[in-house]
């Protein structure tokens, strides 16, 4: 059987990373964010913090990849730190809700801002949709060096995107005051307002855990992957807080929580009318770019749960030309369109950040598991900074993420608690029906 070909540098993970991350969540989630923080103080405060504890989930993912290299990210890393039942959860629950839902949603989301630009698109947005998932499904067929390429180019485009607002920003003439003033919280509001704040800003930067599945084609991975993922969410950081900064400037942060579009905003000012068509265009270019990344790395993990004979073998196949896992790209585009047609995909979403927080809590502990297994005087690569208070605080926040969604949204999380937890059943009966059950690897 051909196997995927390593292909793919450290430039190339960068770009995978942070393709993994921007979406549309940075266009949309600062007035979000500015409506629940209120002051230009704790506005930057969350988004700082929020990409500080970003970065740490960068390093734990780092040092992982350079413990457990070629195991298909994190799915190996819930298999060989805890049991196989866990890594496939994971894949039951990203094929069936979260990765394909996030998926379908983006594709209607880049229906609906690709309007103006597609020819008919007004007319449906399905058929759009559909079609965008088809179309980017097709070229990552064709071999990694095409779904790299596309998604690098994209993700470039998007790079000078974002460039291009925050410049219009420092030129844009900025606000003096706002009619409607908001109050800085106080004491236990204070409290409250910052956790509201922090849960679309962790929304914005999740995301940078789905490149490992790429490490099967990278080359030199126990290297190549720890410098993209900290690479990729440091530029991300990066990004994010110079728009959140522009976006203050322009508008205030009694402007920014008052103005739901904000960058469109940003560029009606920067360039007259002509802004609110370019805004819908970056968005547009932000979410394709989305898709591709999604198309590029997501189906990897079904391939390695097939691989492992814990999903229909023919699921692992590849093509023998352009070595790709063509079965496992086209199952997801299937189910994302399935879910398009469906109309469930807003849905799904509310199910999405509990269940990922809880996986992030996962991969922490995951890290204290290889270090005690790790063998004295075995050769030192990249390493957490500040473990293990770090990781333990990465830990413990992503742990008060998903109490959180609780609190704030009992049904959604409890739903996909239930779709999570329902995969291990399906794990047992898929063992028990003849299925060899994979071994966890130790290193």
């Amino acid at each position: 059987m051909s196997r995927l070909a390593r292909k793919l540098g450290a430039f190339d993970a960068t770009l995978i990373v942070m393709g993994g991350i921007i979406g549309t969540g940075i266009f949309m989630n600062p007035s979000v964010v500015a409506a629940r923080a209120h002051t230009t103080a704790l506005i930057l405060a969350v988004w700082i913090f929020g990409g500080f504890i970003a970065l740490i989930g960068a390093y734990i993912f780092a040092e992982l990849a350079w413990r457990r290299p070629s195991v298909a990210g994190s799915y190996g890393y819930l298999r060989d730190a805890y049991h196989p039942v866990l890594a496939f959860m994971s894949g039951w629950t990203s094929l069936f809700v979260t990765n394909s839902g996030s998926f379908a949603a983006t594709a209607v989301t880049f229906a609906i801002y690709a309007s103006p630009f597609v020819p008919y698109a007004h007319n449906s947005t399905t058929l759009v949709a559909v079609a965008v998932i088809a179309v980017i499904s097709g070229v990552n067929c064709f071999g990694v060096g095409k779904g790299v390429g596309l998604q690098n180019v994209l993700m470039l485009l998007k790079i000078a995107a974002i460039g291009g607002l925050i410049a219009a920003g420092f030129f844009a003439p900025h606000e003096i005051a706002h009619a409607q003033r908001l109050v800085a919280p106080q004491g236990l509001a204070l409290i409250g307002a910052l956790g509201a704040a922090l849960l679309p800003v962790f929304y914005s930067y999740d995301g940078w855990q789905t490149a490992p599945f790429m490490d099967e084609e990278l080359k030199e991975p126990e290297r190549t992957l720890p410098l993209g993922l900290i690479w990729g969410v440091a530029g991300v950081v990066v990004l994010y807080v110079a728009v959140t900064l522009v976006s203050i400037r322009v508008l205030g942060p009694d402007g920014l929580a008052w103005t739901p579009a904000a960058a469109t905003e940003i560029l009606r000012r920067a360039v007259g009318p002509a802004g609110a068509a370019l805004m819908a265009g970056c968005i547009a270019l932000s979410t394709i770019g989305f898709l591709s990344n999604t198309a590029l790395t997501i189906p990897r993990l079904y391939f390695a749960m097939a691989k492992d004979r814990l999903f229909f073998r023919q699921i692992a196949y590849v093509h023998p030309k352009t070595h790709a896992p063509i079965v496992a790209i086209l199952l997801q585009a299937g189910i994302s369109i399935i879910i398009v047609l469906s109309g469930k995909y807003d849905q799904i979403l509310n199910y999405v950040t509990s269940m990922d927080f809880l996986y992030m809590a996962l991969f922490a502990g995951a890290l204290f598991i290889f270090r005690r297994r790790a063998v004295a005087g075995a050769k030192q690569g990249i390493r957490v900074p500040l473990h293990p208070w770090s990781t333990l605080v990465f830990g413990a926040v992503s742990l008060a993420v998903v109490i959180n969604s609780y609190v704030a949204f009992p049904r959604d999380t409890l739903i996909g608690l239930a779709i999570l937890l329902s995969g291990a059943p399906v794990y047992f009966l898929w063992v028990r029906r003849g299925q060899p059950a994979v071994a966890a690897t130790r290193p």
